[in-house]
């Protein structure tokens, strides 16, 4: 029998797809706001037909539903997809096809046995991929925010600067084991767990927050050439970018915050977000360049982070995404799964590696082995640092 946890989480998520199209006008449902994202029409049917493609096509060798909507919700398409059938159409097709695929998924003999049924794997991968499809959803909700004009706003407890504290946590020199657990829901890119060798360091207890990347900005870090990498200075030229991808600033020169709903006040213990790697980096040397205690500041390293939170040496892993100073790297022994040839292929990118997750991510992915990646210069994700400091 399938987990009823995972059915149920799946079913939910079901749910939180298909209300988010109906929270803004039906033309914003196929407004592309964000070039590194689709609509949100796309992105529900794209749900709906990977999970689709698994259960029907792939385990039930029966392709006459996902054969007829392929073109739809295949992505790399472009402008020679065809259009995306309306609204009411769309949420009517979803809701019929989800309904479908948890009646085959909780009833036994429903759908012809198969290795990728063994252990609820295909089931943990499409809860977890349909998961990160919600969050993909939020942030284009946040980027249609971000095209709105906010002229009348102020923030109530405008944002004033603040240097950083010294309060880390040491990781002593030894062997850990890291990784994912084969018997918990997980993404193959986690697996086989590691043992690995880590030196002597210290890391930060939280994330940077708004407080002190405000400082960096009023110092002129943005302008600080010493703190940037190449590929940073040429993002940072191309994007034009001054301050974080939601900040925005009021008629009084005043900072506040994009949020999925509007704007807000940017509380200064909060952890900062909408960093691209770049930013993060040049932080780190800012921070080191310019206060002695801090020589010697980078990016954690993913390893560094997943030891400090398994053995809970830090805080607010779970309020956003954090960079890490590793590029995204396959594990020894790395068996991809289910789609062979797309999965070998999420380390070909060249992206730079993610931990943890953020506000609206989901209970299943909240984990410390969980991986993610993205391109160094996305800058518009919920995404934010930790630092990691010699040993004393």
């Amino acid at each position: 029998m399938p987990s009823p946890t995972l059915l149920g989480q799946l079913a939910a998520l079901h749910e939180l797809l298909s209300a988010l199209p109906t929270r803004v006008p039906e033309a914003d449902c196929y407004e592309r706001f964000d070039p590194a994202l689709e609509s949100l029409a796309w992105l529900l049917g794209r749900a709906v037909y990977l999970e689709t493609f698994w259960l029907r096509e792939v385990v039930a060798g029966d392709d006459r539903l996902t054969a007829r909507v392929r073109a739809l919700f295949e992505p790399g398409l472009g402008d020679e997809a065809p259009p995306l059938p309306p609204r009411d159409h769309l949420l009517n097709w979803a809701l019929e096809i989800q309904e479908e695929n948890l009646l085959r998924l909780a009833n036994p003999g429903a759908l012809p046995p198969h290795p990728l049924l063994d252990d609820d794997r295909l089931l943990a991968f499409l809860v977890q991929q349909e998961a990160l499809l919600y969050e993909d959803m939020l942030r284009v909700l946040q980027a249609r925010q971000g095209r709105l004009k906010h002229d009348d706003f102020h923030p109530r407890e405008p944002l004033r600067a603040a240097t950083p504290p010294i309060d880390a946590a040491g990781i002593e020199f030894g062997h850990y084991r890291l990784g994912g657990d084969p018997e918990r829901p997980h993404f193959d890119n986690e697996l086989p767990p590691q043992v690995v060798e880590l030196h002597a360091a210290c890391i930060a207890r939280k994330p940077v927050n708004n407080a002190w990347y405000l400082t960096f900005i009023e110092a002129g870090g943005y302008a600080d050439e010493a703190c940037w990498s190449d590929a940073g200075r040429a993002w940072r030229q191309r994007e034009q970018r001054v301050a974080p991808a939601w900040w925005r600033r009021d008629s009084d020169g005043e900072w506040y915050e994009i949020g999925l709903n509007g704007p807000l006040d940017l509380p200064p213990d909060e952890p900062v977000g909408g960093l691209s790697r770049h930013e993060a980096e040049a932080f780190a040397n800012w921070l080191g360049h310019h206060h002695t205690e801090y020589q010697g500041a980078v990016l954690a390293h993913e390893y560094q982070w997943e030891l400090a939170t398994r053995t809970q040496r830090i805080e607010d892993t779970g309020r956003v995404l954090e960079w890490c100073g590793n590029d995204f790297f396959a594990y020894d022994g790395f068996t991809p799964f289910p789609d062979i040839d797309e999965r070998r292929e999420q380390f070909a990118r060249g992206d730079a590696s993610l931990r943890g997750s953020h506000r609206h991510s989901q209970k299943i992915l909240r984990r410390p082995s969980l991986r993610r990646h993205a391109p160094a210069d996305d800058g518009r994700q919920l995404a934010g640092c930790r630092l990691v400091f010699p040993p004393e």
